[in-house]
């Protein structure tokens, strides 16, 4: 169904660009994000950063994971030694840990885990500047088309002449120069290199402060998340300390009672004392 949707926009698309040539030469360009992604040190910085913390949340998994396998071999070891109460008790221990390590994964892993949201703040950032200056680079050069070929609708034919990739990624270069120079007091061998007039440059300012300003409220927004996802896990976590807890007390204290009532006791009464002396009767 999705192929044939995809099928079906591509054939309008090109119907469509057939009909604009009929009239007048249409102009048609291309981006690949993902090499234009991929070519951002400050994103293959914080996509490193990422695959840290995701080995990391991996690395927790397993060892929650080893925690329950310990726990299920000892019950099954210990499981003809025990009464009834105390393997109920260990089986619900088993049980409220396994909870917590699926609870954990989908905090993780799952749909709008923590992966999930962090990849989008590690891409939205980007995508947003470079649809900002395919824009500029759209009215500039009178382009009909630009589209990205690495996303759902692909092109059947893209030529090499085409690809605005390498204009974006030097205009994302370039702004990463001019905040590099507001900080090294270089920025007029800057515009001189760029070559832009000023109005170019108070209307690139402005853009990019509005960038900025959504930049900061979406930060602001998913950090607000983020502290309520956290209390709300802090809560979940002392619920299950205090139940786990109580567990452990209560499967003590029956080891205590079965231990006090194995322990032999001394009730031999005690013999007649014995009277030392010369061995002689009287």
């Amino acid at each position: 169904m999705k192929a044939l949707k995809i099928f079906l926009s591509v054939l309008l698309l090109f119907a469509f660009t057939t009909s604009i040539k009929a009239q007048r030469g249409a102009r048609i360009g291309y981006i690949d994000m993902e090499y234009i992604l991929e070519n951002v040190p400050e994103y293959q910085e914080a996509k490193n950063q990422l695959a840290s913390k995701v080995q990391k949340w991996k690395r927790d998994m397993d060892k929650m994971l080893q925690e329950i396998e310990q726990l299920k071999l000892n019950l099954s070891n210990e499981r003809i030694l025990l009464t009834k109460e105390l393997i109920e008790e260990q089986e619900e221990e088993i049980k409220l840990l396994e909870d917590e390590l699926l609870e954990y994964q989908q905090n993780r892993f799952g749909p709008n885990g923590d992966l999930d949201i962090q990849r989008r703040q590690l891409v939205q950032p980007i995508q947003d500047q470079v649809f900002n200056l395919v824009q500029e680079l759209a009215e500039a050069k009178k382009y009909d088309f630009i589209f990205d070929k690495s996303a759902d609708v692909v092109m059947l034919f893209a030529a090499k002449r085409n690809d605005m990739s390498d204009q974006v990624l030097r205009s994302i270069n370039r702004a990463a120069k001019r905040e590099e120079a507001s900080n090294r007091k270089e920025g007029k061998a800057i515009e001189k290199e760029e070559a832009l007039g000023q109005e170019e440059n108070e209307a690139l300012s402005e853009r990019e402060e509005v960038l900025k300003d959504k930049k900061n409220e979406r930060e602001e927004m998913m950090a607000a998340r983020s502290r309520q996802r956290d209390s709300i896990r802090q809560v979940k976590q002392a619920e299950f300390e205090a139940r786990r807890q109580e567990l452990i007390l209560k499967r003590q204290r029956r080891t205590d009672s079965i231990n006090g009532v194995q322990q032999p006791t001394n009730n031999t009464p005690p013999g007649p004392p014995v009277i030392e002396g010369d061995g002689s009767r009287r």
